[in-house]
């Protein structure tokens, strides 16, 4: 009995421009097909909490790019920092940036990771992942060298852990990949549950 040619999986999508993400799903071997970022509008919605915004952003950002590919599974995801119900800022500016490290000094926020993963059939997989993170206090020196160095510009929060704030992260509970901008043990399972 002849055997049935296996069928070919549906390429990968990541709909993100971020290289961390793409880093990331390098890291457990996952390579996408394809890279195709959303531009969607990502402000929060009046009195939006942070994770719903995380959730929310993260299917739009997959609803944008499928549109563009359909027979294909699409990858998003969106990283929210928040202290409290407030969500911070992607930090644009040198005064953005210094404002949010003077919110995280010597407090604990947490970052939510929305991923979503849509299958050409429609099917819709959603999780939201939250760590907790603590910065110790950050002196004015501290300050100052982070924004030299620049590491801030477009990045949730106005930080980036896996660079130069390291050295200011006191503790961290839960997944360190969601805090890099996707949470690497939800996303392979999302993507193996769907035959990848």
């Amino acid at each position: 009995m002849a055997e049935q040619p296996t069928q070919a999986a549906p390429p990968l999508v990541l709909a993100s421009a971020s290289p961390r993400r793409l880093d990331l799903l390098a890291q457990i071997g996952r390579r996408p097909d394809a890279v195709d970022p959303a531009d969607i509008d990502e402000s929060p919605l009046a009195g939006e909490l942070p994770r719903p915004h995380a959730q929310r952003l993260a299917i739009a950002k997959a609803q944008a790019v499928a549109e563009r590919w359909p027979g294909a599974i699409v990858l998003a995801a969106d990283t929210v920092v928040a202290c409290g119900r407030r969500i911070l800022p992607k930090a644009e500016d040198e005064a953005t940036a210094r404002t949010c490290l003077a919110l995280l000094s010597g407090r604990r926020h947490r970052v939510y990771g929305g991923v979503c993963l849509l299958t050409p059939t429609g099917k819709q997989l959603v999780r939201v992942v939250e760590t907790a993170v603590t910065f110790g206090v950050l002196s004015h020196q501290h300050v100052e060298r982070y924004i030299a160095s620049g590491e801030w510009h477009g990045k949730a929060g106005g930080y980036a852990i896996q660079g130069l704030a390291a050295a200011y992260i006191h503790q961290i509970v839960g997944s360190y990949s969601n805090v890099v901008g996707l949470p690497l043990y939800e996303t392979e399972n999302l993507l193996f549950g769907v035959g990848l």
